[in-house]
């Protein structure tokens, strides 16, 4: 049973949220229950030295200690404790997901590498990567760069792809910018972006974000008519994820 005291369920709605550490409350759900796990856990990226890597997440990724969004925890490890601790939920993970069931984890160019040798080693199966294309409103350090465009969706299944039925293939390739103003986390992924991956779970069928910060993957799981379950640790988030997932249902309606 999930401890009560950190089990949030709007028994009207088609989500439940769990407010708490991912790792131990993933550890409470049954096997074999959800249809995908799509999720934005920490990178613990944004440096290429230990003490760009360990600063707060405002700095890595807004470069501005007063950022406007409340922070996170969980983002500044290095590789192997990161490869470690990812292994472990994403073991848990594969355990809670059904048969041919998907996982799609973002990450950036920096933890790409890392990321998909996590997916293997928790025993899924690599399918591939889809890229987020941020368009060209991406910004660069300065003109001597590239910009830094595009982060990554890595993806695999429990066992066998099964054939879709309710629809796909789906694009492998994501265009869509981000408006500052409709963000709600400091590294909050776009809804229409979301929206794109809860495609891959039949309508009717059950999400699963370990890491639900301001509740994106919950809002369009919602909107395209899939059921979610959502953990966070953060107070502040929970308080937003959970606000944004009633309105959302509110306005469904």
């Amino acid at each position: 049973m999930l401890n009560q005291e950190v089990y949030e369920l709007n028994r009207n709605a088609p989500f439940e949220c769990l407010h708490g550490d991912s790792l131990r409350l993933l550890q409470q759900l049954p096997d074999n229950s959800f249809d995908a796990v799509i999720t934005d856990p920490p990178y613990s990226s944004g440096g290429m030295t230990h003490g760009q890597r360990t600063s707060a997440p405002e700095q890595k990724y807004l470069n501005n200690a007063n950022s406007k969004y409340p922070t996170f925890v969980g983002d500044n490890k290095d590789v192997r404790s990161w490869q470690f601790w990812s292994t472990l939920w994403m073991s848990e993970c594969l355990r809670v997901c059904k048969p041919g069931g998907y996982i799609l984890s973002f990450t950036d160019w920096r933890m790409l590498p890392s990321t998909t040798d996590v997916l293997q080693a928790s025993g899924f199966i690599w399918r591939g990567v889809i890229a987020w294309d941020k368009t060209n409103s991406s910004r660069a350090p300065h003109k001597g760069y590239f910009r830094h465009q595009c982060e990554y969706v890595v993806w695999g299944t429990k066992g066998a792809a099964i054939k879709a039925h309710w629809g796909g293939p789906w694009p492998g390739c994501i265009s869509e910018r981000v408006k500052p103003k409709e963000k709600f986390h400091m590294t909050g992924k776009p809804v229409p972006v979301m929206r794109h991956l809860v495609q891959c779970v039949p309508p009717g069928g059950k999400i699963l974000d370990p890491f639900m910060g301001s509740g994106s993957t919950g809002v369009a799981a919602l909107l395209e008519d899939r059921e979610f379950v959502g953990i966070e640790m953060s107070d502040e988030y929970f308080a937003i994820s959970t606000a944004r997932l009633n309105e959302t249902l509110d306005n469904r309606r």
